[in-house]
């Protein structure tokens, strides 16, 4: 088995425009004369690789620590893609994940994975939710266009679609694996971030 880790490292990721970059506090240190290091951090919950609940746009959706957490440990399938993410693209990238399903017997197609430089529509994040997946996960730190957000945000968090932003898949083929995107238990956050990693089957 080969473990791919798919999260970007926190304190140098990627940062949507507009919200604080994470920082690290030293406390303690062992070379300062104390007993050990100790470090203490300030971030935003979306930084970096993270997880979106419903309530990131949604006032009365579910928050972080209400989601199942099987949701974001499952088989999944890692799609290429580059550009806008229309409907005809989202049809053909669940037809191709179906198959995988049906070729394997794992139900790879509820949790989705896009590589590349792509950007969801409000179109293809309909086929999405239609489709009823558990996962969808891309690399932007945003899933729709990320200066018109919102659009996206509400028709996926609104089918229960769990969002993965701000993965890393350059080394990964297309293809099945599992998932595990368990995110940090944050009691009533509208998102939290993750350690996502991809196993091969």
């Amino acid at each position: 088995m080969k473990i791919y880790d798919i999260s970007q490292e926190v304190f140098g990721c990627a940062v949507y425009p507009g919200d604080p970059s994470p920082e690290r506090t030293v406390l303690l240190s062992i070379e300062a004369g104390n007993v050990c290091n100790l470090t203490a951090i300030n971030m935003c919950a979306h930084n970096g690789t993270h997880v979106d609940a419903p309530y990131h746009f949604i006032a009365d959706g579910k928050t972080i620590d209400q989601l199942d957490i099987k949701r974001y440990v499952g088989y999944a399938y890692v799609a290429s893609h580059k550009g806008d993410i229309t409907a005809e693209d989202a049809k053909n990238i669940i037809n191709k994940a179906k198959e995988a399903s049906e070729k394997t017997g794992f139900d790879c197609h509820k949790r989705i994975l896009v590589k590349g430089n792509a950007t969801m529509t409000e179109e293809g994040a309909k086929v999405f939710a239609r489709n009823k997946i558990y996962l969808f996960g891309n690399e932007s730190q945003t899933v729709g266009p990320i200066d018109a957000p919102m659009a996206v945000h509400l028709v996926m968090l609104g089918a229960g679609i769990i969002l993965l932003e701000g993965i890393r898949l350059s080394k990964v083929e297309d293809g099945v694996y599992l998932l595990n995107s368990a995110p940090i238990n944050l009691g009533g956050s509208d998102g939290a971030p993750c350690r996502a990693v991809l196993m091969t089957i």
